[in-house]
């Protein structure tokens, strides 16, 4: 409390006065009993008393009632002389009166002193005793008059502490009231200021209020003529999507009408007329349906099509029926050139019989294909040569028997069977799946992994032990797993990361050369995900859906709904990276004297064919650039010469081609392209791709 501070700084004051520093004896109770001792003994004589006897007393005897009257009357003021007071004292009452040696006179004499003697000291002790008396008497009246002061001292001073007490006390109200004072107004500010405060923040909110109302009027008319826009804006999305859905169909009927007059542009009924080159009408047909199959794709992606691309149709269709126009004069035409060139052999036929000449051999000149050192075709072609073609279906056949090989045991009911094929399944797909650039080590062991597994050896998978020997079907399923699984890696791992194709692309060709029936399910696989890797443009055939067309251009078709381009052109490019990769790479630990499976000369095979082919939008220049990137610095050290002037034909002859087909929209790939040849062609050289592995990798 306050008041209690104020108590301790009054006591502290007191404590500095100069009545506070006096000292006083506070043990003088410890010395009580000697004190009640002289007040209880009996009165004793004053060391004082002798010398008063011997120096006072013999004066006044011979006048002793004045002598004892003045003593009597007046003790207390001739014991306050200073002139009776003694210096020091000369002895004692007991030794002064007689001494026991002094010596008695022979004479008798001895008595009468030893009788004056006695005399002498009764008179002596009386006038002691009162003396002595008086000296009491002296010292209990000094004694009262000092107790009497100690005690009226004691009083003032108590006096004086309470008088300070209450000045204290009083000082401390004051305090308090003033300090409560002090409270009760800076509370009433506080008050004042909040009340302030208050009707001011009332004044804001009703301001605040007015505003609000005022800018919800203002919004409600925003958001009614938004909504009114947003009404107008949905018919008119709805107009939209009506006339972009009219257009669609009529789109898709002009890409029907289209297809179907392409189909008539097939040369191969014309196959009589050997010296009619149709090819040109069959090639601009088949840029004609691209071009349709183009504006389908970009309208799947962006929503509807436009009016300008449904123009763009119709002079597509156009165009169509003019060249389908063209090519039946061009046939009536060559009909009646072979009907006349007829007559005329006939005419020279029936002349040399007459003539009795043998029959000429007429050679048929073969067309010039690409090769290496070769010219390209002053007219590109569509169709894959018919090699290619019995080779891409030989793998289909052999893939679809594999299928039928285990059939028995997908289609089981039994459990052990489903445990069999699930076990098998997974020690097939994990080891793929774990493939990385870690470790050479590490790729070793997946490497042996799956060897084991085709050779018929148990190998550990989740914790059991798996062996293809179990099921007689376990085999063809291993491996057709393996292979798609391969195959998927490069349309997802390596579609997304371009730089895990070549540990991929080792194992499988390591895989490949000791299980050759592996390699061909892969190509198998490739093939059919990707017909660009064969190199394969499939064709539209009569009665073939929309949707399975799509399926067999490689695009997935979910729900009637193909996947965007962007997509598409991915996983492309991760299949046909895998395919480059393949074939200039072999397992560092098999036999080198043996020649690689599937090596380099078919990576000059396909890019051959593929530039013998024309050229597709955006899929040509996207495929291109991702196999020379992977596979053009082996391709260069392999062809050297010939593999640059493959590379100029490109830039020179087939560049003006992909341009010529290519919208503005889809540019990007072909300027990737060209930059990178343009750039190998200063350099003279094709760099070596990112992630290649090296020879320290193998050794980690």
């Amino acid at each position: 409390m306050p008041s209690e501070g104020r108590c301790w700084e009054t006591l502290q004051a007191l404590r500095n006065s100069d009545k506070g520093r006096l000292c006083y004896h506070r043990d003088w109770l410890l010395q009580g009993e000697d004190v009640l001792e002289e007040c209880m003994s009996l009165p004793k004589l004053s060391s004082y008393s002798g010398w008063v006897v011997d120096h006072i007393l013999p004066h006044t005897q011979g006048n002793p009632p004045s002598s004892e009257a003045s003593t009597s009357s007046r003790p207390t003021s001739a014991l306050d002389q200073p002139s009776f007071v003694p210096k020091s004292p000369i002895r004692s009452p007991a030794s002064s009166p007689a001494s026991p040696a002094t010596p008695a006179t022979p004479d008798g004499t001895e008595g009468k002193h030893e009788s004056q003697q006695t005399e002498s000291v009764v008179l002596q002790s009386s006038r002691g005793i009162k003396v002595e008396g008086c000296i009491r008497m002296y010292e209990l009246v000094h004694r009262m008059k000092g107790t009497e002061g100690l005690r009226q001292w004691q009083e003032d001073q108590e006096r004086k502490v309470r008088a300070l007490s209450e000045m204290a006390s009083e000082q401390l109200k004051r305090f308090d009231e003033r300090k409560e004072l002090k409270h009760h107004k800076e509370f009433q500010d506080l008050r004042e200021v909040m009340e302030k405060s208050s009707r001011e923040a009332l004044g804001q909110q009703e301001k605040l209020k007015a505003e609000h109302r005022h800018r919800a009027k203002i919004l409600n008319l925003k958001l009614r003529e938004a909504e009114q826009q947003r009404l107008k804006q949905v018919e008119q999305e709805r107009l939209r999507r009506e006339e972009g859905q009219a257009r669609l169909r009529s789109l898709y009927a002009l890409q029907e009408e289209l297809l179907h007059l392409n189909q008539q542009l097939d040369a191969d009924q014309h196959k009589d007329l050997l010296k009619v080159d149709l090819s040109a009408f069959q090639t601009r047909g088949n840029q004609l349906c691209g071009l349709i199959s183009g504006i389908i794709r970009a309208t799947s992606e962006n929503g509807f099509p436009t009016t300008e691309d449904q123009a763009v149709a119709e002079r597509a269709l156009q165009e169509m029926r003019d060249l389908l126009t063209n090519l039946q004069q061009e046939i009536a035409r060559a009909c009646e050139d072979k009907r006349r060139q007829d007559e005329k052999e006939a005419q020279i036929k029936q002349q040399e019989s007459q003539m009795q000449q043998g029959p000429q051999v007429h050679r048929e000149s073969r067309a010039p294909s690409l090769g290496p050192g070769g010219k390209q075709n002053e007219d590109l072609q569509v169709k894959v040569q018919d090699s290619t073609m019995q080779w891409y279906q030989q793998l289909q056949d052999a893939s679809s028997r594999c299928m039928l090989a285990f059939e028995g045991l997908t289609s089981s009911k039994d459990s052990e069977a489903k445990k069999i094929k699930m076990d098998l399944q997974k020690a097939a797909t994990i080891p793929v799946s774990q493939i990385s650039t870690i470790a050479g080590s590490k790729l070793k062991e997946i490497f042996d992994k799956i060897h084991s597994l085709l050779s018929g050896k148990p190998v550990q998978s989740g914790g059991r032990s798996v062996s293809v020997t179990v099921n007689p079907q376990g085999l063809d399923f291993v491996q057709y797993k393996l292979a798609e699984k391969f195959v998927k890696q490069g349309e997802e791992e390596v579609a997304s990361h371009h730089e895990a194709v070549f540990p991929i692309a080792v194992v499988a060709s390591g895989i490949w050369e000791l299980h050759p029936r592996v390699g061909d399910l892969i190509l198998a696989h490739l093939h059919k995900k990707c017909p660009y890797s064969v190199p394969f443009y499939p064709s539209f055939k009569e009665g073939m859906s929309l949707e399975d067309y799509q399926r067999m251009l490689g695009y997935q078709v979910t729900d009637s709904k193909v996947e965007q381009q962007d997509n598409f052109l991915k996983r492309m490019s991760g299949m046909i990276r895998l395919y480059a990769a393949i074939i200039q790479l072999r397992w560092p630990y098999g036999n080198r004297q043996e020649v690689h499976p599937h090596g380099l000369n078919h990576g000059w095979r396909w890019l051959a064919q593929i530039l013998n082919m024309e050229p597709l939008s955006d899929v040509t220049a996207t495929l291109l650039f991702d196999f020379l990137e992977v596979c053009g610095n082996a391709l260069m050290k392999q062809y050297q010469v010939q593999f640059w002037k493959l590379i100029l034909l490109i830039k020179e002859d087939y560049f003006p081609r992909i341009e010529a087909i290519t919208s503005s929209g889809q540019m990007g790939s072909f300027i990737r392209l060209k930059q990178f040849l343009e750039k190998c062609l200063q350099r003279r050289e094709i760099p070596v791709p990112k992630g290649f592995l090296t020879s320290s990798f193998w050794r980690s």
